[in-house]
């Protein structure tokens, strides 16, 4: 008895696509366009729209973004997209409203010491008996 194994599955024919892109990082939009409309040549349950998928990497998941991103937009919309967010552009009103509560902050602190000197001064004035100048009023 030989021990040989035979593979049940036919050897893998790399395409053009994972033979350029070895480890997948995305694709382009127009490798996105190839795959997608291989995958549609196939009638729907083909297993050869499975095969497709494995050979070059991809999941059904794939197919149907891409097929949204079709519908909106062809090949522009097709294009790898940056992660995360789209940067907003700053607004100077918000930019100045934090620049001034900063500030407001910064001199409310310094307004605090500076009546916190007060009235030790007034305290010492108190102990020392000597007798405070009195601001002057505004009823001129």
């Amino acid at each position: 008895m030989t021990t040989e194994r035979v593979s049940q599955f036919p050897p893998r024919i790399d395409l053009e696509l994972t033979e350029a892109h070895p480890t997948r990082s995305g694709w382009t939009a127009a490798e996105k366009l190839a795959i997608l409309s291989a995958y549609e040549s196939y009638p729907y349950g083909d297993p050869r729209r499975g095969a497709l998928l494995r050979r070059v990497g991809a999941d059904p998941s794939h197919i149907s973004k891409w097929r949204k991103q079709r519908h909106r937009g062809a090949l522009a919309s097709l294009a790898p997209q940056a992660p995360g967010r789209k940067p907003q552009p700053r607004d100077p009103l918000q930019d100045e409203l934090e620049r001034r509560r900063t500030e407001n902050m910064r001199l409310q602190e310094r307004l605090a010491r500076a009546e916190t000197v007060i009235a030790i001064h007034k305290k010492v004035a108190t102990l020392l008996g000597v007798a405070m100048p009195t601001p002057p009023s505004d009823d001129t």
